[in-house]
This record gives C-alpha cells, structure tokens and sequence, in this order.
C-alpha cells in the first residue's frame, strides 16, 4: 500500500555567526574567554602588544574610534558595535580592547560557508557573518521543522572552525531573522506560520528587521509596542505616520508577510554598508563619532566589495534625518575603485552637498555601476587630492 508524499512547505533558515569578530580573536587567544573584550580602533598591523600577552584596556582610552564588534561578557555592560570606544571605555573600563583583522575574519567566513555549501546549495551571502539558507528542498530540511538540518550544519561548523553560530528557520527570511536571534549564542530557533502569534506578536516592534531605534521610539510613543499591536494598526494609519512605503511595508511584516526569495549568484549593480544609530546625532556637536562611524562604514564597503570582487564607479551617501525624511548624493569618478582610502574620500565630497541642518539617524555609503574587479578597465592617471570631507 503506497503512501502520500509529505507536504513541502517553505522553509528558510537565517545562520548569524555568534559575536563573530571577537569569537575569532578568542581562538587567538583562549586566555581571555569569560572577559568583556572589544574589538575595534585602529587594525592590527603585523604585530600587537597582544602578541606578548600585554593586553590594553578601555580605561583612559581618548580617540575616535568605534567599536566594531564586543564579546558577550562586555555587551552585559552596554557596550556594542558603532558605539564610540570612549563612551564604551566609560560603561567598561575594565575590557580589554583588541585591533580588528579583517583578513583573519575574512578566512574564517570562507571558512565556515565552505562547511554550509555541503549540507545544501541554496544560500545567499549577506556578509562576513551571516547568511540565509533555502531549507525547503535541502536533504533534512522538512524534517522537524529544519531543526535536523540546523544542529548538523551548526554542529559542523563548530567542529571545523571552533566557532559557533546560532540559527533561526522559519516559512520566510524576514521571520528566520528574528528566530535567528532568540537564544544566541548557539542557539536553533523553529518557527512555523501558524506560531506567528505566539512566536512573533508578543516581541517588541523593535526585533523586526528594518524597524530602527528612532522608528521604535516613535511607534511607542503613538502607543504601539509589541509586533501584535503593530497588526493590529490600520494600513492607512501607518502610512500617514511613516510614509506610503515605510507604513506598508510595517503592516506587512507585523503580519509575518516576505517574499523574498534566497538569492544565489545574481550579479550586484551596486553594494552598501549603512547603519541606524542608537540616539540621532548633530553634523556639527557629535562630528567626531559621525567621522568614526563614516570611516568605518567605508572600510567595510570596501571590504565587502574586495571580498565579493567588484569595483565600482559611482560613489555615493543616503541619510535619513530624525524625521525620517531622506537625501542621497552620489558623483561618479573616472576609475573603477575599491579601495577604502578613495571611497571614504569620494563620498565625504557627496556629504558636503546633502542638507546637514537636521539631526541623522541612518547614515550609509554605496558603491554602484559594479563590474568584476578581473574586467575593470583600470586608469592609471594619478587622481588629483580631494578636498577633506565635513566627517
């Protein structure tokens, strides 16, 4: 007697590296688990103080720089990634702080992405630490929701690279993001559609991915807390406080609805980097931590774009003020760049043609007009020095 197949449902998985910076430097060195370490200022070059076991600390730090990443232990402080090191310095003196090494990252995200293309084919890159997976179709992947499949990917990982990640499966990207994040650090987290108002309404509006600080505070403010609440919030309602896409896009996404299917080997016409930050800032009274942030967006753009093989032409920046209005500058330079010196330089040019009057809340860098690096037409004409940026 034959049986009826089982039902396939969609299943997508979002796998989020845990504290991924500082858990490299931690296999570096193993002596400084359980302690609040911060990674971030200046890169390593070559050689380290930490090399000879003379770890420095965040106590009377002075400086621009910002925090790229912080371990567990120093995140129970307050401290987090874009934050300024003197203000972490003053929530945690005590943590020691190590210089970032992008090529050590890079080689453990190659790494542990190798270990994920065995077990199914279907992932899209998302960046040095994360990435979404299809699941639907991948061997194990109905089975308990995924679960099966998360524990022998996130087991696999672990056993080839000492690093562990956390991973969250659910029937869209947009809600495997959010489980992603439920019981770090190595944690698998299954949700089904039909959870979504157990799983999913109960949680601040805050946890849904695109809904910043400054949105968040807003939504409170007209009385809207959780993600149930936010469903239950009148299209039209929305849309005349955030704006005809902004508060579509909300009501959507309160209701657990994304289409967004996993993309594979699409050719980007453009790359950014931009971040919400937690409090909005002034051009002119917080200029010091915009300019850190500014340079570190740019050196990760430039990273990504390195990373993935492309260069670009068209340079450009989107602010978002405190009152969620927009402006993008962009100008395109005569040859195919990624280098971070030249972005950060080009794009500072952009920001002295935006409106800086009002407060930010999002800043962001793109390079667009992409095209592989091993095909630019490179120009060798020396550039002529660009006037220093407002940042």
């Amino acid at each position: 007697m034959s049986t009826l197949p089982t039902a396939t449902i969609r299943r997508i998985a979002h796998l989020d590296m845990d504290a991924f910076y500082a858990s490299v430097e931690l296999l570096r060195y193993p002596q400084l688990r359980g302690l609040p370490v911060v990674i971030g200022g200046a890169r390593r070059n070559g050689t380290s103080r930490a090399n000879s076991g003379d770890f420095p600390r965040l106590s009377g730090y002075a400086g621009r720089g910002v925090v790229t990443t912080a371990t567990y232990a120093a995140r129970e402080f307050g401290v987090h990634s874009a934050m300024g090191l003197m203000k972490a310095a003053q929530l945690c003196p005590q943590a020691i702080l190590l210089p970032v090494d992008f090529d050590e990252y890079r080689r453990f995200s190659a790494a542990f992405k190798q270990v994920i293309a065995k077990f199914a084919p279907v992932v899209e890159d998302r960046g040095v630490d994360e990435v979404y997976i299809d699941f639907t179709d991948a061997d194990g992947g109905q089975l308990e929701g995924g679960r099966a499949l998360a524990a022998r990917i996130q087991d696999a990982i672990e056993r080839h690279t000492g690093l562990t990640c956390s991973i969250g499966v659910g029937p869209n990207k947009l809600i495997a993001k959010m489980a992603s994040e439920f019981r770090k650090p190595r944690g698998i987290s299954i949700v089904y559609e039909s959870e979504l108002v157990q799983k999913i309404w109960p949680l601040p509006c805050r946890k849904i991915n695109g809904i910043g600080p400054k949105a968040s505070s807003q939504l409170e403010d007209l009385g809207v807390r959780t993600i149930g609440e936010l469903a239950s919030c009148e299209p039209s309602w929305l849309v005349q406080h955030f704006g005809p896409n902004h508060g579509a896009w909300m009501h959507e996404s309160a209701w657990g609805r994304d289409e967004r299917v996993v993309v594979t080997q699409s050719e980007p016409v453009s790359m950014s980097r931009e971040t919400t930050f937690e409090r909005d800032l002034h051009a002119v009274r917080d200029r010091a931590q915009l300019r850190a942030l500014f340079t570190t967006l740019c050196e990760q753009l430039a990273e990504d774009l390195q990373r993935h093989g492309y260069v670009g032409k068209t340079i450009g920046v989107k602010l978002r003020y405190d009152n969620f209005q927009r402006a993008t500058r962009d100008t395109t330079i005569e040859v195919y760049t990624n280098d971070a010196a030249l972005i950060r330089r080009t794009a500072g040019l952009c920001l002295k043609r935006a409106p800086l009057e009002r407060r930010l809340r999002l800043l962001g860098v793109k390079v667009a007009g992409l095209v592989r690096s091993d095909s630019a037409a490179r120009e060798n004409a020396p550039l002529q020095p660009a006037e220093l940026s407002l940042f």
